[in-house]
């Protein structure tokens, strides 16, 4: 299973001016949201004024895309034995805004970077996390999703805010030794912590109600809410948090490093998909309960 962002961090903490502390805690989603008809939030990445031309992609017939088939509603197989998911669809609408051909075929994980390294593929769309290890082996081009971090409460409990004082004196789960952790630790001080060992075992206790309130990853948290373990159990509240210190630069799609003219026909058309309204569809096809 492909990893979005890493899972543990081991982070020195030092002090931060106050008026950074004000915007990472209020200024809580760095990417602009749109809204559909419904009230979802949708994140949107690209700046609305800023205008990118068409590049020129006449040397472009084929566009080889490679992701992973193990990591639903993301990457996944259908019972006929085509691929389906969120990057794969995605793939394809990029294609089509580029009027170009394209291969989507599943890759192992493992073996992703090599592929694109080796030229067996032109692209990888696999959620692939935007850290400076990747970036040392492959090009990226804008990011097409970030992993923010999102509280959830227990639907019964009454939380008006997420702000710092309204959560002081409270206890909040979150995985030991995570970045959400160390983030509650800087941001949230007044808060009393009970870690535990891995995403599932802090999702259990919230569900037991050994807690009334996590903090952690938001697309692992929406897959878990939309599906049947939790019951109903439980909701968002506040954010979306995307202080990229923290939580990454995002998910990007992966391109040698010398293909630039890949990469400019990438980020024009990932900006016309979102434009149009197909990224927003794509969305809220894969995330009916949006981590956003």
């Amino acid at each position: 299973m492909a990893q979005l962002m890493p899972k543990e961090y081991n982070l020195t903490i030092t002090k931060i001016p106050v008026l950074r502390i004000l915007w990472a805690v209020f200024a809580i989603c760095a990417a602009s949201l749109a809204v559909a008809a419904d009230g979802a939030p949708i994140p949107n990445f690209w700046d609305p004024q800023h205008r990118i031309d068409r590049p020129e992609t006449s040397s472009i017939r084929v566009i080889r895309f490679v992701t992973e088939d193990d990591y639903p509603p993301f990457g996944f197989v259908l019972p006929d034995g085509s691929l389906s998911g969120f990057n794969v669809d995605l793939a394809r609408a990029l294609c089509e805004e580029l009027r170009v051909q394209c291969t989507v075929q599943a890759r192992r994980w493992d073996t992703i970077f090599e592929t694109i390294e080796q030229s067996r593929a032109d692209a990888a769309v696999a959620s692939i996390a935007m850290t400076p290890a990747n970036r040392a082996r492959v090009d990226f081009t804008a990011p097409y999703y970030k992993t923010p971090a999102r509280f959830v409460a227990r639907a019964a409990v009454a939380l008006p805010d997420t702000s710092p004082e309204a959560l002081a004196g409270k206890t909040v789960g979150v995985v030991a030794r995570s970045a959400h952790e160390a983030y509650l630790r800087a941001f949230f001080p007044r808060v009393t912590l009970r870690a535990y060992d891995n995403a599932l075992a802090l999702r259990s206790a919230l569900k037991r109600n050994e807690v009334e309130i996590a903090f952690g990853d938001g697309v692992a948290f929406a897959l878990w809410l939309n599906g049947t373990d939790a019951s109903g159990c439980c909701a968002f509240r506040g954010g979306p948090y995307t202080e990229s210190r923290y939580f990454g630069e995002g998910v990007g799609i992966a391109l040698r490093r010398d293909n630039q003219v890949m990469k400019r026909a990438l980020d024009y058309a990932l900006k016309r998909v979102a434009e149009r309204g197909i990224y927003a569809d794509l969305y809220l096809k894969y995330f009916p309960v949006g981590f956003y």
